[in-house]
């Protein structure tokens, strides 16, 4: 299992989400030009003195990210998914793509995606932040695969 930030906005996000990852044993993947330098001090800020112990590739571009990635699928975390990610059966070697914060990710990233998950929310409402939404993904899809590290 693998979390992979598509173009991330906003640091604080992507500091959590480092950080997430890091507490539970999952690779990142920064797929770049983020909105913000690499070594922004919110970025570590965000992700305190976790970012050391995440497991994080940087790649330069999309491109670049489809050619170096480990095989597995590719599952897009969307608002606009038909599948809630409850009902979705993940695989251990999935990566859940998380899109920009402010546009998501365009037609092409979309198309390369294997599958498509939402959580699901309240009518009217738009959207969780990315973090809480990867959150409550990686978790389903860490209990579905028995993907949780052992307690120490």
């Amino acid at each position: 299992m693998r979390l992979a930030l598509f173009q991330p906005d906003i640091p604080q996000n992507a500091g959590a989400l480092l950080r997430l990852g890091a507490c539970l044993g999952v690779p990142v993947d920064l797929i770049e030009p983020a909105g913000f330098l690499i070594d922004d001090r919110r970025l570590a800020r965000a992700a305190l003195d976790y970012l050391a112990r995440a497991d994080l590739t940087r790649h330069v571009s999309w491109g670049g990210y489809r050619a170096g990635r480990p095989p597995g699928r590719l599952v897009l975390l969307s608002t606009a998914a038909e599948t809630r990610h409850l009902d979705f059966a993940f695989r251990a070697d999935d990566a859940l793509l998380l899109g920009r914060e402010t546009v998501g990710v365009p037609a092409e990233v979309r198309a390369a995606c294997d599958g498509e998950v939402r959580v699901p929310m309240r009518a009217g409402l738009r959207s969780l932040n990315v973090a809480l939404a990867a959150a409550l993904v990686l978790g389903e899809a860490l209990r579905q695969t028995n993907g949780f590290p052992e307690a120490a």
